[in-house]
């Protein structure tokens, strides 16, 4: 065995720290994808021109911004996802009007 994957550490300290970043990383691998997956639904409200895309929007960017907040993601990152997104929904409105 190489890696040392499974192996936990003699001092006490140490494998508690290991149990919460593993419990840490579980949440923010959660929160990650939640943020992929409602991207993904929005984008295809917006395409299809759904009535509920402005409500999916404010849902998106509100957990885009709760896990910057959270440090989950970097902030500029999160202000880089939301600015596609508002920039493809007023483009569909443009579009639309």
């Amino acid at each position: 065995m190489t890696g040392g994957e499974n192996q936990l550490p003699n001092i006490k300290s140490v494998v508690k720290d290991v149990k919460k970043s593993r419990e840490r990383r579980v949440r923010n691998l959660d929160a990650k994808s939640k943020i992929k997956t409602f991207v993904k639904k929005t984008k295809t409200a917006l395409d299809e021109g759904s009535e509920q895309a402005t409500a999916l929007l404010n849902e998106t960017v509100s957990i885009i911004d709760r896990t910057a907040k959270r440090g989950i993601i970097h902030p500029n990152a999160a202000a880089r996802r939301k600015s596609r997104l508002m920039k493809r929904a007023n483009a569909k409105a443009a579009e639309q009007a």
